[in-house]
């Protein structure tokens, strides 16, 4: 087995752009190339980028395009206020997620923070296994004691965009546990807790072959994994 990877937040370089700053702790090789800065983790799967980020006061990220690409947004403190080509005008709070698939067609947002303090957002990108798909926006809310699939699964359902690589949102009540039994990326977004008896906290990426984890407050997890069988490529094509 293994070693558990473990990599902080507070180690790697904060930088950002427009009117928010962030620390990017997962730029994949392939897609960051000479750009990918140092320490960060490589991803696993398709899931190529994850930044912890803060938005200025009445901070932005103003218009900007994307293309085959799709981009999950969670929401941890404060709230956004959603422009763009898609669902203009909708408003994410503590614990939504929204999930916009840029696809061959593509899409153009801006994420503003319209209140006078700081906010907290967690954005990732996962490269989608099948190019030229129509853009398209989906949005969660993960409950209290929950954990929910906000990406990823089987072709046939329409509960998320099926594919290989899936991402979870968990919130951990003080004292519970939750556990994965295949390789997991995962990361720490709030609270504290133990990994397989190792302290962890907020701001802690953990890669690991399997994951055992006891939360000592409640906590927030992102947990990124593969599920095993076809894409939806292959699915789609039977």
């Amino acid at each position: 087995m293994q070693p558990m990877v473990i990599m902080h937040r507070d180690d790697l370089h904060r930088g950002g752009f427009a009117g928010l700053r962030e620390t990017r702790m997962v730029m994949h090789p392939g897609v960051w190339g000479a750009h990918r800065e140092e320490h960060t983790h490589p991803g696993l799967g398709r899931f190529v980028y994850l930044a912890d980020a803060r938005f200025n006061p009445h901070g932005e990220t103003h218009l900007h395009p994307h293309r085959e690409i799709d981009v999950i947004s969670l929401m941890v403190e404060g709230r956004i206020m959603h422009e763009g080509s898609l669902e203009h005008g909708e408003e994410l709070r503590p614990f939504d997620v929204q999930v916009q698939r840029a696809g061959g067609e593509g899409f153009a947002h801006n994420e503003v923070n319209p209140d006078a303090t700081l906010n907290r957002m967690i954005q990732m990108w996962v490269v989608p296994e099948r190019p030229g798909e129509p853009a398209s926006y989906r949005k969660y809310h993960v409950p209290d004691g929950q954990r929910l699939r906000i990406y990823g699964g089987p072709g046939g359902q329409q509960e998320t965009f099926a594919a290989r690589t899936v991402v979870e949102v968990a919130r951990v009540s003080a004292g519970h546990s939750i556990g994965h039994d295949s390789d997991v990326l995962s990361y720490v977004v709030s609270g504290s807790g133990r990994a397989h008896g190792v302290e962890v906290r907020e701001g802690h990426l953990l890669s690991d072959e399997s994951l055992e984890f006891t939360a000592r407050e409640n906590c927030v997890l992102i947990l990124v994994s593969e599920r095993p069988g076809p894409g939806a490529e292959s699915e789609s094509a039977t």
